[in-house]
């Protein structure tokens, strides 16, 4: 049975590096029945760039900025609710290379990931193949990563079981959504992807990277953040929801309580006031959204 394919994008004031990722959904040699495009209030010319006919286009222009969380949240309910077997969640800075969609919807697996390489074509893959939430004692539950744990893709096997992900080629059936809901959207950005890949995992589903599936990465990481700025709190925040909600004993669900208080405790020296204002607010916040969300109401 041939399965239908949506795909689920999220751009905010990112127009030229949004149209080199539809030029390569067009390129692609099995074509995408939908794209979903959630357009987060952009104020540069995205909805030019969206004015293009070689795609089955499904856009939304959103009066605010809903965040990348929102945005996938919002997206995926669009694709679920029309009835596509498969979702594949995708940001607006890589290019899927011409075969990435053939070759994971020829995998008969509920959760694929491609493979993230830089434009230089070196591995770039993020995901983790070991994510602790069972040691309190590690501080950043990504333990080990794809392109830590290999030396290039052609390094990898064809597949490699991941315990997390990014929403960047991200594809899973609808039974997932059936399973365990939609991506939440109170995260607004940051570990949004990690906590559906958590909860999917804890449903059953076992997530693979597919090597030969590959997308380019238009832009360099930057996981430094300013954590005294408006990311940090979401940095801190959903780093302590994700070990609130899925810690697997109590001292990791209290770990989040000692990195706050040794930011605090450290801020004189260095971070400042402000990421100790940034850390103080994220537990409150935090303890407000250990809810995990269900699964989506029945259409009527």
């Amino acid at each position: 049975m041939t399965e239908s394919v949506a795909v689920v994008i999220v751009t905010f004031n990112r127009a030229d590096l949004l149209a080199r990722m539809l030029d390569g959904l067009a390129a692609q040699t099995r074509p995408a029945d939908a794209v979903y495009v959630v357009d987060n209030a952009s104020t540069d010319h995205t909805r030019e760039v969206l004015h293009r006919h070689d795609l089955p286009l499904r856009v939304t222009h959103s009066e605010d900025n809903l965040g990348g969380a929102g945005g996938f949240h919002l997206g995926v309910k669009k694709a679920y609710e029309a009835g596509h077997d498969r979702i594949w969640v995708m940001d607006d800075d890589v290019v899927p290379t011409p075969q990435c969609l053939e070759v994971l919807l020829a995998q008969d697996e509920a959760c694929v990931a491609a493979v993230r390489e830089d434009v230089a074509g070196r591995l770039a893959e993020k995901a983790a193949v070991d994510f602790d939430l069972r040691n309190p004692l590690a501080i950043r539950p990504k333990r080990a990563t794809v392109d830590a744990t290999y030396a290039d893709r052609a390094a990898m096997p064809e597949r490699v079981e991941l315990e997390n992900v990014a929403f960047e080629g991200f594809m899973f059936r609808r039974e997932v959504v059936d399973a365990i809901g939609l991506p939440d959207a109170s995260f607004f950005i940051f570990y949004d992807d990690v906590d559906f890949a958590v909860r999917a995992r804890r449903a059953g589903y076992r997530i693979w990277g597919i090597r030969d599936a590959v997308l380019v990465r238009q832009l360099d990481f930057d996981q430094q953040h300013d954590m005294a700025g408006w990311k940090g709190f979401y940095m801190f925040r959903n780093l302590f929801v994700v070990h609130f909600r899925y810690g697997e004993n109590t001292l990791v669900r209290l770990k989040p309580y000692l990195i706050a208080a040794v930011v605090v405790l450290l801020s004189p020296i260095r971070g400042g006031r402000a990421e100790a204002g940034n850390v103080i607010r994220a537990i409150g916040s935090a303890r407000s959204m250990t809810r995990v969300p269900g699964v989506p109401s029945p259409r009527r």
